[in-house]
């Protein structure tokens, strides 16, 4: 059983480990769990997988009616959860993060089923963090996780992607191809996670006029949220700009991307490192113990990325584009340590240490 979600970045990663169980293990059955109402309840039985919701929330940083509720969704979970281990007797139970991990998890470490936790992040999330005395292994994606969780129980493993971003060499001239770029000119493509970036949408609009006129070619994926405002509020739309909702063929978008403007989620990162690509993070200022800026931080500690920040983004992003995507020094040791920084076998390896739980 795979529990876990809310976003991109927890249900891709745990889409691709039971990917790699179905590869190593002929004939497995695999049983997800996540948040009623919660994108994984879509993108999982996209993916071929049955799912099952439990009705979980997280707590509202603010004052509000709903936490009334969480208690009785807590304890409604439990026994839901329960539930599911009595009748599915799975061998092992993955949580990936997000509000469903919780419960199952507890349920599961509770009638002494093997448990893994995966942490995507350089900070750990509240649910991970909670759970790490219960379970038996936890998979990180960087070093230095000691200080969240009990050492012994700790393996590196990075990220894991889609297997669609893996780069291959003869690649290029298709994507030019499907895009309908020019292979002689230079390409940006900006990306805001899985649901778009409100403030990264606002800068790339603020110079959108200078992006046109700077010949570069521009892929700007707005997320589906923001894609039809966007639309409507560029003035002069240009040829060299593709404006999308969402690119579902990412591994051409980065095929052809000089440099990628970005966000800096776990599942974005570990794109980003598996494809070595140069890049400018744009942490979230939205998102719990501000993780992203530990995220991209983890990076341009190693001369990995370039940080911007998102209170100055407004003044710097357009410029810091224009002069890395001309630099290509820059580039190239950009690229040679993100790219060193990748674990490309990482779901793969996750799987490993599942199985060797229940050997």
């Amino acid at each position: 059983m795979i529990s876990g979600g809310g976003t991109g970045g927890h249900i891709y990663p745990a889409i691709s480990i039971a990917q790699a169980l179905q590869d190593m293990v002929q004939g497995v059955e695999i049983l997800f769990v996540g948040a009623q109402g919660k994108m994984e309840m879509k993108k999982v039985p996209e993916a071929g997988f049955q799912i099952v919701g439990l009705w979980i929330s997280g707590i509202q940083r603010s004052l509000s009616a709903q936490n009334l509720m969480f208690p009785f969704k807590v304890i409604s979970s439990l026994f839901k959860a329960f539930g599911l281990i009595r009748s599915f007797k799975p061998h092992a139970v993955i949580g990936v993060g997000g509000y469903a991990s919780g419960p199952l998890l507890y349920a599961a470490s509770a009638k002494k089923v093997p448990t893994l936790i995966q942490e995507q992040n350089s900070y750990a999330g509240l649910t991970n963090k909670w759970l790490a005395g219960r379970v038996n292994k936890i998979c990180v994606a960087h070093d230095g996780m000691e200080k969240y969780f009990p050492a012994d129980k700790l393996v590196v493993t990075g990220n894991p992607v889609r297997k669609t971003i893996l780069l291959k060499p003869d690649l290029k001239p298709s994507a030019y191809e499907f895009f309908g770029f020019d292979a002689s000119k230079k390409t940006i493509l900006i990306v805001g996670g899985s649901l778009g970036a409100r403030s990264i949408n606002e800068f790339i609009l603020a110079g959108y006029d200078r992006l046109a006129a700077s010949g570069y070619q521009v892929i700007w994926q707005t997320g589906g949220y923001y894609f039809e405002e966007m639309k409507r509020r560029v003035i002069n739309p240009s040829a060299n700009i593709l404006l999308k909702d969402f690119v579902r063929e990412m591994q051409y978008a980065y095929a052809v991307a000089d440099v990628v403007i970005s966000r800096a989620g776990a599942l974005s990162i570990a794109e980003l490192m598996l494809t070595g690509k140069p890049s400018i993070l744009v942490p979230s200022p939205n998102v719990a113990e501000d993780h992203q800026t530990i995220n991209a931080m983890a990076l341009v500690e190693r001369d990995a990325a370039v940080l911007v920040k998102d209170n100055e983004a407004a003044e710097k992003l357009i410029d810091t584009a224009f002069a890395l995507i001309e630099d290509e020094d820059r580039k190239r040791v950009l690229s040679e340590n993100i790219k060193g920084m990748s674990h490309p076998n990482s779901a793969k390896d996750i799987a490993n240490e599942i199985l060797k739980m229940i050997a």
